[in-house]
């Protein structure tokens, strides 16, 4: 992580959600702040590999910063969508969740084999979306080697669990505490 205590101010903190004991870190208040979103992505996309081809964002936030990312670099956006959302072939992955499970799928053919691809979300916490985002590019038949992320919760221990598969996590900024 690098010194962005000016994205810092910008992200509201909500205590107590969604359940007593939860720091709920906001990024949408980074989002209302045009230049410190263009401040966000020109950062984030001074870290991707030169050789990345595709950024993929994750359904919902992460959609937003992988187009930024996807515009400001002239790379394609591939899009991991949740259940019911993608009309065509697709593949899918689940994962687990804190209560339950979850789900997210992508377009089957829209990843080359050996494609280099960029994973791309708002905020890791304890890593499961991505790791099944990471999860279903390659079954996809890209390469995963990198993962950006507006926030880390580093006590979550996500960023971890992204190393222990190959994959090198960034985060502009870390916040400590749930």
């Amino acid at each position: 992580m690098t010194d962005n205590a000016d994205l810092a101010a910008l992200i509201r903190t909500i205590p107590d959600y969604p359940k007593p004991g939860i720091l709920f870190r906001d990024v949408s208040t980074l989002l209302l702040d045009g230049q410190g979103f263009r401040q966000t992505i020109d950062r984030m996309a001074a870290l991707v590999a030169p050789d990345t081809r595709l950024i993929a964002g994750i359904e919902a936030r992460g959609f937003i910063v992988a187009a930024g990312l996807s515009y400001a670099l002239g790379l394609g956006k591939l899009m991991l969508r949740k259940p019911g959302k993608l009309p065509g072939e697709k593949i899918g992955v689940d994962y687990a969740l804190e209560y339950g499970t979850d789900r997210i799928e992508l377009h089957t053919g829209q990843v080359r084999p050996g494609q280099k691809v960029v994973l791309v979300d708002d905020l890791i916490a304890t890593g499961g979306t991505a790791l099944a985002g990471i999860d279903l590019i390659r079954q996809a038949g890209g390469v995963v080697e990198q993962a950006l992320f507006i926030v880390d919760l580093p006590e979550l221990g996500g960023a971890e669990k992204l190393r222990a598969v190959g994959v090198e996590p960034t985060a502009l900024i870390g916040f400590d505490g749930h």
